[in-house]
């Protein structure tokens, strides 16, 4: 059978939306994506040839650089070497994995933990496996990309509803009551975009009522919030009432890699069907062991005090930019009637060019942040988001909200 060139489907790449915008950015040089960095994830980095104060890091603890951590995936590869080149299911666990694991159970204290090689992989695995046909899925619409396509991939019912609502959420269980099957409940703890948390309290509390499952996504909140460190969930004191919690050790912990934690039941069915475990190959085992030595670290003392320290950056840092005039949206409010601010903050400013421009601006005055544009948020909603470190000083924040003030100033209204 012969195709038409015209229906070919590399011939209409280049027609696509997203195509064209990241063309026309790269054109102008104001692409905010695909820059080169030159040195270890700090405060301060080069980038580009030359040197940048760096606010677009998930590397919220400082741990890429901490002596602990690299000590850590230093031992591991001296002893396992680059890499395992097998599956878990396979000849690709090691004795780091069942350690990494143990630990992970112990700190969110469940009965079980499992180890993914990516943080995507264990959304996409964890909902693929415990739902499917016949089940519904509940999803807050501003849920992080990876949960997202877990709902698609397992084929349950997707019912999504507005973001951190209430309201929205118990008016979606109530339909979903009506589809049979089960009902899982799927949110970001800690949301990456606007740094805002889920109302976990009241998510959970609904859960309950309606009989549903409750997975909480702890990729940004991990070894942050929380007494012990463990997420948004303990923050709000509701650990009890989630079934499957989720976490990253590629943004906090200083790794790369994805867990879960939860009951045997839970993470056995995630050993015997979760496919992005199952089907690619294990993590490298310096990733590992950078990542052992991170969990443990934040569950010392002296991860109390980098946790501390990130938290208070963040709340310098937005009540800076918020008195210098930028919207930076609300704090958390926590039940206790705490008001937290997240390490990450967003300078909320609406039209992508500007944004662009703004980020550019910045990126040209020695400061990195990171641009979201459509799609990765709704159009007219562009913003910065401003990660904080534990291991930037008080200057370096000072500096950086003057960096700002100083080039919005010279924008065109």
């Amino acid at each position: 059978m012969i195709v038409s060139r015209s229906n070919h489907v590399i011939d209409r790449i280049g027609e696509d939306e997203s195509v064209g915008r990241l063309r026309a950015l790269e054109s102008e040089n104001h692409a905010p994506y695909f820059r080169v960095v030159e040195s270890t994830t700090a405060p301060v980095v080069h980038i580009e040839g030359h040197e940048a104060l760096m606010l677009g890091s998930a590397n919220y603890l400082g741990l890429a650089e901490h002596p602990a951590v690299i000590q850590g995936a230093r031992d591991a590869l001296d002893r396992y070497g680059t890499t395992i080149t097998g599956s878990r299911l396979l000849n690709g666990t090691i004795d780091l994995h069942l350690a990494l694991e143990a630990e992970i159970a112990d700190w969110y204290r469940t009965e079980a933990a499992i180890v993914f090689t990516t943080g995507y992989q264990a959304n996409l695995g964890a909902i693929g496996a415990l739902v499917g046909p016949g089940d519904t899925v509940v999803v807050d619409a501003s849920a992080h990309a990876s949960i997202l396509d877990g709902c698609r991939l397992s084929r349950a019912k997707i019912r999504m509803f507005r973001h951190n609502r209430l309201d929205k959420l118990e008016d979606t269980l109530k339909r979903a009551a009506g589809d049979g099957g089960g009902v899982l409940v799927a949110v970001d703890g800690l949301y990456s975009m606007k740094g805002d948390l889920a109302p976990l309290d009241g998510i959970a509390a609904l859960c309950r009522e309606y009989g549903a499952a409750l997975l909480v996504d702890e990729a940004h909140s991990a070894g942050v919030l929380g007494e012990r460190r463990t997420g948004a969930a303990e923050l709000f004191g509701v650990n009890a009432d989630v079934d499957v919690q989720m976490g990253a050790l590629s943004k906090g912990l200083g790794s790369t890699g994805g867990f879960v934690a939860g009951s045997r039941d839970v993470i056995d069915a995630l050993r015997a069907g979760a496919r992005s475990f199952l089907f690619t190959t294990a993590a490298v085992p310096s990733s590992l062991g950078a990542a052992l030595a991170a969990v443990r670290l934040q569950r010392s003392e002296e991860g109390r005090a980098i946790a501390e320290r990130t938290l208070a950056n963040a709340r310098q840092l937005w009540e800076g930019l918020r008195d210098a005039g930028f919207d930076v949206g609300e704090p958390s409010r926590l039940p206790s009637g705490e008001e937290i601010v997240s390490p990450i903050v967003p300078v909320l400013v609406g039209d992508d060019l500007r944004a662009a421009t703004l980020w550019r601006r910045l990126f040209d005055s020695g400061l990195f942040a990171s641009a979201a544009m459509f799609p990765a948020v709704a159009r007219s909603e562009a913003l910065l988001r401003l990660c904080v470190m534990a291991t930037h000083t008080r200057e370096q924040i000072d500096r950086a909200v003057k960096t700002f003030a100083d080039v919005a100033a010279e924008l065109p209204r």
